[in-house]
């Protein structure tokens, strides 16, 4: 049913289309509608022209053109200037868990031991209009510290312990629209729904505990679109009476274009931001996307490519330098691994999320992120290591004397083998992430990983770059799109048996193999897997 939210003086220009959700009108208060009027007035039609000057500064890529720091901006990166600061709070924040908004999740995640815990309405969200809802509703109850959960299978109630990790809300990307809730009759920037929604609802109880409101910013391209944020952020304040620099933000360089321009991001969001995060998955397919036309840039297999490799390496080491220069904190990247219940097994899993975490504090990050509770303790003992007593972050590594890192550094070609087990591999977890993701699901364990959108990305987009540029595998045989279309059908059947019969039969693996055939053998590289995704998600909910 359609509703409108507008008051006759706003002309019906803010309309919720979406079906109605149990609490819709807790979270859709007068209040919180007049914000989110106000603030699609003034910045959503900005919105537009940022992504336009991604489209223009990717056509100028794919013509030949590589990243580089920007020449306008030497005199920010020459600069001595440094961040307003970092709230109490947010000065240890040596590991953090990430997960989707659902009401278990937040209770487990919060009770982990860890330091944060990234709520999340993007890439491990499945943005249906019910889950949007609900996940305003859950974290608006966590922050009042009512949350809790009872199991409907077991009848085992989960509940917030005494003291819960810090939370900070990732709001969807700028790409990201939300068809349920029209301003001028058209679909809203999903990132300002979810900021204007949970700010309202949660901002004074989150400061009176001594807290504040938190976000993680993602899939950033540059200064501009940071610059826009720090508007959003400015006249936030100023209306709720806040002292400017009151909401603090961490933005995840995941893009290739965005690491050109940390300091940059750092110097636009100088009042809000506290850190920079290597969003790594994201950065790997950022890479291949952004590079797409360039032959030499090809990446092998997704299993080969891993933080030691020289580009990624590059980029960490640059994220830690670049902020510690401005007193922010760096942020690792993810431990996409899941406990196992094996036990020779298990070893294995800890033993390779240690050797990651020490790789990242050894490089002078001042904490990383897991998926799973389970892997909390391991990167807690690294980072406790490496930080000592003493300290509650690694500000104090300045990494001045490494030499400066240069374009070419970013930009270094990966080595590493094509195969055909790799290829077959990537189909079978984007299939099931796919399957998933247009079923309501966003964060999804598949063969011992938690994926989310990022490594289901990866997988799709690899193997569109082996078509693309008539690559071959290890074997001999030649990427093309028939061959791709043969390996789909086969790896269809592989993962019927897998899941099972009756699985398979209930669930949308049919329309996720037509979805992933349209993507990986399109002339033109599909931006975002999600937002043909948004399509068959949205389309069942009516």
């Amino acid at each position: 049913m359609e509703q409108s939210l507008a008051t006759e003086s706003k002309q019906q220009s803010l309309q919720i289309t979406g079906p109605d959700i149990a609490g819709q009108e807790i979270v859709f208060t007068e209040g919180a509608v007049a914000f989110l009027h106000t603030l699609c007035d003034l910045y959503a039609d900005e919105v537009e022209q940022l992504l336009e000057q991604r489209r223009e500064r990717q056509s100028r890529i794919d013509a030949g053109e590589l990243p580089d720091f920007l020449p306008q901006t030497r005199a920010i990166r020459d600069g001595q200037w440094t961040i307003r600061g970092i709230p109490a709070d947010l000065q240890d924040r040596r590991v953090e868990i990430t997960g989707p908004v659902d009401r278990k999740m937040i209770i487990n995640a919060l009770n982990a031991n860890v330091k944060v815990f990234m709520a999340d309405f993007e890439d491990s969200l499945a943005p249906s209009w019910e889950k949007v809802v609900q996940g305003q509703l859950n974290l608006r109850d966590a922050v009042r510290g009512t949350i809790s959960y009872t199991a409907p299978d077991t009848g085992k109630e989960y509940r917030l312990k005494e003291d819960p990790a810090v939370l900070i809300a990732r709001v969807r990307g700028l790409h990201l629209k939300d068809k349920h809730v029209l301003f001028n009759g058209k679909p809203i920037p999903g990132a300002l729904l979810d900021f204007a929604l949970y700010f309202y609802h949660n901002h004074h109880q989150l400061l009176a505990k001594g807290s504040g409101p938190y976000f993680y910013i993602p899939k950033l391209e540059g200064h501009l679109e940071a610059r826009w944020w720090a508007k959003v952020f400015a006249f936030t304040e100023e209306r709720f009476c806040l002292a400017p620099g009151t909401i603090k933000c961490t933005c995840l360089i995941e893009t290739l274009p965005a690491v050109f321009e940390m300091d940059e991001i750092l110097f636009e969001l100088r009042s809000n931001i506290v850190a920079l995060n290597c969003g790594r998955w994201d950065y790997i397919f950022s890479y291949i996307k952004t590079l797409k036309n360039h032959p030499d840039r090809v990446l092998p297999d997704r299993q080969q490519v891993t933080m030691d490799k020289p580009f990624l390496s590059a980029y960490s080491r640059l994220l830690v330098k670049t902020c510690h220069k401005r007193g922010a904190l760096a942020m690792g990247g993810m431990a996409a691994f899941i406990p196992a219940k094996d036990e020779e097994a298990n070893r294995q899993v800890l033993a390779r999320v240690c050797r990651d975490k020490e790789l990242e504090a050894r490089n002078g990050h001042d904490g990383t992120w897991v998926a799973h509770p389970g892997l909390a303790d391991t990167a807690m003992s690294v980072f406790n290591g490496f930080i000592g007593e003493d300290h509650v972050n690694q500000l104090h590594i300045t990494r001045d004397v490494d030499a400066p890192i240069l374009a070419s550094e970013l930009l270094k070609p990966c080595d590493g083998e094509r195969t055909e087990s790799g290829m077959r591999l990537n189909i079978r977890i984007a299939l099931q992430y796919l399957e998933a993701w247009i079923s309501g699901n966003g964060c999804v364990p598949i063969y011992g990983l938690m994926e989310d959108a990022a490594t289901a990305e990866i997988s799709r987009a690899s193997i569109w770059q082996w078509i693309h540029h008539s690559k071959s595998l290890a074997n001999g045989k030649a990427v093309t799109k028939g061959l791709f279309r043969e390996m789909l059908v086969e790896e269809l059947a592989n993962v019927k048996e897998e899941v099972g019969s009756e699985r398979f039969s209930h669930g949308r693996f049919t329309e996720a193999a037509v979805l992933l055939e349209e993507i990986t053998t399109a002339d033109e590289l599909v931006d975002f897997l999600t937002l043909p995704g948004y399509e068959l998600l949205t389309r069942s909910e009516h």
